[in-house]
């Protein structure tokens, strides 16, 4: 696994317990043909580490979080900038999604966060990654 100091990726921090979230993530891998993401559950190590760097607790925030660079994205803007950048026919169909006001996409993401693990269920620990993808998750 690689360390979160090394990394020039973007940086996803997910709900490693999550079944939509792993799920989700799956998705990514699937779809990250230009390897520009790495990823990490939001109950590691990484995740602690990057918390004390930016002074914002991550795994406090119920979202996903992007890290680029020096500025981290939460909840839609999270997710809008995750789905532009995957290699799919309709990302560029995403930009559709900014036309939403960031206040209403934001209240449909928490509505939907609160109520992951009711829809979707939880799993008792954090996924483990396989041995194909497990240089793309930092430790």
């Amino acid at each position: 696994m690689a360390s979160v100091l090394e990394t020039k990726k973007d940086i996803i921090l997910f709900d490693g317990v999550c079944n939509f979230c792993n799920g989700y993530i799956n998705y990514i891998l699937l779809h990250d043909q230009k390897n520009k993401f790495s990823f990490a559950p939001l109950q590691s190590k990484t995740t602690l580490e990057l918390s004390k760097e930016f002074q914002v607790n991550f795994s406090k925030l119920n979202s996903i979080v992007v890290i680029s660079g020096n500025r981290f994205l939460t909840q839609s803007k999270a997710v809008l900038y995750i789905l532009k950048n995957l290699d799919t026919w309709w990302s560029p169909l995403v930009n559709l999604g900014y036309l939403i006001p960031g206040l209403i996409r934001n209240q449909l993401y928490k509505i939907f966060a609160n109520n992951r693990y009711v829809l979707f269920g939880q799993a008792n620990s954090c996924m483990v990654p396989t041995a194909e993808v497990r240089s793309k998750f930092l430790i």
